[in-house]
């Protein structure tokens, strides 16, 4: 039946305040989660506009599940990702539906869970790397320090030791340099991203050339034809020999393989780096919190290192990042695009709409968490309503990173916690802040060795995760 004939179709509410050329733009782009949260009281589906692109943002969590479950109908697309594809290529998180599902089947082996306890060892001794070069009393500048640590667990985890110091530095700062402008860009109107201002010049400089020195990696692992055990020897030696009927027996072109890596690099360092600054930053404004933590891991660790068979028992640790996962998911706002003629609820929607959901309004809606703005790890002792907790999607689409992504800010958090009292510094307004993830910008910490922590007595850390405001 065509979707138009269905009766009752229901309009889509209209957000206020579109301006002339710009739209919605200048909301999104001062204070764009106040421009969410404000939705849904303008309907379940709500129509905005980025420059002359008219979206509809899902603000309903059940429509929400609908849509990502169906990844033929709502497929990858629109602004956020039209612009992401510029830097990833055609890679896992942005390729259409009909290349996903080969894509996923290569790319699998390396994210297995029986490959997770070696992960868990880098991860290890990464963040020792880092957080064993801090001070007691030294003040720590806290995203920097997590994207340097995510950056090493995942550059060792894709490159292994066979990369040279130097091309591993040049790719790390061109990454950087791209994930500084990548926001303006999916944002801004096209008129706009392309003027030749010095940021968007250094933007393409840096996005050319990461690609540019990826390939070549790739054509030097491709000619030397060795095992060096890391996620890039994996992709170039993996063909699609699966007995499903799509398999077709092929390898990753190299093309497809500079696509995945850079896809690898943003979903491993800037989304756990984001989430690990923000549980620090979450723990500083809650020290109770803190020192249950702290209890948890003297009980539960042997030594002074986690590993990985300690995680199931790290359960508070766990809370507190799924908590924090709620309050400020890094993946704060993603787009699709509609193929069909199609039916969300009462509503109908055409062929090529752009459709936009966001996990930070669905979490942050008081009819599916009490106190949205708490920071309450307790709510978790239940599991969550399937529809209410979206960190790393759903469906065919979810995150293939997200039990990599949950055992590395286990494993960190646990062993900064193991080791250092981290304390807010008054005045500093830190709050996280949306930009390509959603994380504090500048969040400044004092970070002290717990040796010369006075011990808490039981009387302060009996007290168990009430909700307490952010």
């Amino acid at each position: 039946m065509n979707v138009t004939d269905v009766p009752a179709a229901k309009a889509c509410g209209r957000a206020p305040g579109a301006l002339p050329l710009l739209g919605h733009t200048l909301a999104l782009l001062r204070d764009p989660l106040r421009f969410l949260s404000s939705l849904p009281e303008h309907g379940d589906l709500v129509r905005i506009r980025l420059g002359l692109v008219h979206a509809i943002v899902v603000c309903d969590p059940e429509l929400t599940r609908q849509m990502l479950l169906d990844g033929r109908t709502f497929e990858k697309g629109g602004p956020l990702v039209d612009k992401a594809s510029e830097v990833f290529g055609n890679g896992l998180g942005t390729c259409p539906h009909g290349e996903h599902r080969r894509q996923r089947r290569l790319t699998q082996p390396a994210f297995h869970q029986a490959r997770l306890p070696g992960y868990a060892q880098t991860m290890a001794d990464q963040c020792q790397a880092v957080t064993g070069a801090w001070r007691d009393g030294q003040i720590i500048d806290a995203l920097p320090e997590m994207t340097a640590l995510t950056i090493r667990v995942i550059a060792a985890t894709m490159f292994g030791t066979a990369l040279p110091p130097a091309a591993h530095s040049q790719i790390l700062d061109d990454f950087a340099a791209v994930m500084d402008g990548i926001y303006a860009h999916m944002i801004l109107p096209l008129p706009f991203a392309r003027l030749p201002t010095p940021g968007n010049r250094r933007y393409q400089r840096a996005r050319a050339r990461l690609r540019h020195s990826i390939g070549q990696i790739t054509d030097a692992y491709r000619a030397d034809g060795a095992d060096h055990g890391d996620l890039l020897s994996m992709l170039v030696a993996t063909r699609d020999t699966s007995m499903d009927a799509g398999a077709t027996g092929q390898s990753f072109s190299d093309a497809e393989i500079t696509d995945q890596i850079l896809t690898f690099l943003f979903g491993g360092t800037e989304t756990s780096a984001a989430l690990l600054t923000s549980a620090l930053y979450l723990l500083a404004r809650h020290p109770g919190i803190q020192r249950q933590l702290q209890d948890e891991v003297d009980t539960v660790l042997a030594g002074a290192t986690p590993a990985y068979a300690d995680v199931p028992r790290l359960e508070l640790t766990g809370r507190v990042l799924t908590e924090t996962l709620r309050i400020y998911p890094p993946a704060w706002i993603i787009t699709r695009t509609t193929t069909t003629d199609t039916r969300l609820g009462a509503h109908v929607i055409p062929a090529g709409t752009v459709m936009a959901y966001s996990p930070y309004l669905i979490h942050h809606r008081p009819d599916v968490h009490a106190g949205p703005d708490d920071f309450d790890p307790g709510r978790w002792t239940s599991p969550p309503a399937r529809d209410a907790f979206i960190p790393f999607g759903a469906g065919a689409r979810k995150c293939i990173g997200d039990a990599f992504a949950m055992t590395e800010a286990t494993l960190v958090l646990a062993s900064i916690a193991r080791h250092w009292q981290v304390d807010f510094l008054p005045g500093k307004n830190a709050r996280p802040k949306p930009r390509t993830t959603l994380s504090p910008r500048r969040l400044r910490l004092r970070v002290t060795a717990r040796g010369t922590q006075p011990q808490h007595g039981p009387a302060e850390s009996a007290h168990l995760s009430l909700g307490v405001t952010q």
